[in-house]
């Protein structure tokens, strides 16, 4: 009886499907900037991501540049040497960052996508390809993370296809601040440090908020208690000191006064600059 064989189409998954990003807030004000700064005749930037990736495999996005290029609707071209220029300068500031991936600007990939990762392919084992609408539809910024699939059909690789990984943007209170400012469309002013500080504190008494709603429904019984939101509010709870509520509002207002004391002398000299700028200005006119 004759066997008969079956050519089977397969995805090649390797890890991408247990593989997830971490990217810096820094990277988007970058790529957000270099955009801005992009010819006037380029629709997108494309550029390189530098990091590492964490021993439990999460890629660590910490650093990003922007990379020459010109893109029709058949074909790609890429400043290489422009690329690894720029590489061994990152690596002589930062030895340990290698390259993770690739960015672009717009929502989603396009078909020269394809052609720019197999590039990255070839720099850098399965990268990953980060993805910023700089248009901000729907009044905010959408930002993924993809991995390239290999298509095959039997021995022969057809096609490559783009899958979704999840993308963890972790921030601190003073880098969210700027991040909800660049997030919306238009703003009468930048918010100075007090304003700042205000929206961070009210942030953190709606966290409070929500910690003590429950913590009194877990009293009630009327949720189930989870042993690892415990493990953090105790973590939370034994990582502040004792402090009486007094030497409490000491230490802020202390802190507070010399805030303002840096501003004060930081205005007093820019005065004295402009004014020194101005006198010298008006000596060289006589």
């Amino acid at each position: 009886m004759a066997v008969i064989e079956h050519t089977v189409l397969q995805f090649s998954t390797s890890s991408s499907s247990s593989l997830s990003a971490k990217v810096h807030p820094l990277v988007i004000f970058n790529i957000c900037d270099c955009y801005v700064r992009r010819p006037d005749q380029a629709e997108r930037v494309i550029g390189t991501l530098l990091g590492s990736v964490l021993p439990d495999g999460t890629v660590d996005i910490r650093n990003s540049y922007a990379v020459p290029h010109n893109e029709s609707a058949d074909q790609v071209a890429l400043d290489i040497d422009y690329h690894h220029n720029m590489l061994i300068s990152q690596q002589k500031v930062n030895p340990k960052e290698v390259i993770v991936g690739w960015y672009s600007t717009g929502f989603g990939v396009t078909g020269g996508s394809a052609l720019i990762h197999e590039f990255y392919s070839r720099e850098a084992p399965n990268p990953v390809h980060l993805t910023v609408d700089t248009g901000f539809r729907n009044g905010e910024g959408t930002i993924k993370a993809y991995v390239s699939v290999n298509l095959s059909l039997g021995d022969r690789q057809l096609a490559a296809q783009f899958q979704e990984i999840p993308l963890d943007l972790r921030m601190v209170e003073a880098e969210r601040v700027g991040y909800d400012i660049l997030k919306t469309t238009m703003v009468d002013k930048l918010p100075t440090d007090l304003e700042g500080m205000e929206a961070s504190m009210e942030r953190l008494l709606a966290l409070i908020d929500d910690v003590y709603k429950y913590v009194d429904n877990v009293v009630e019984s009327r949720v189930e208690p989870d042993n690892n939101i415990g493990r953090f509010l105790l973590d939370a709870v034994a990582s502040l000191p004792k402090l009486s509520p007094t030497a409490f509002d000491k230490l802020v207002n202390d802190s507070l006064q010399d805030n303002l004391l840096l501003l004060y002398l930081s205005s007093i000299t820019r005065t004295q600059l402009t004014l020194a700028e101005k006198l010298n200005t008006a000596a060289q006119v006589l």
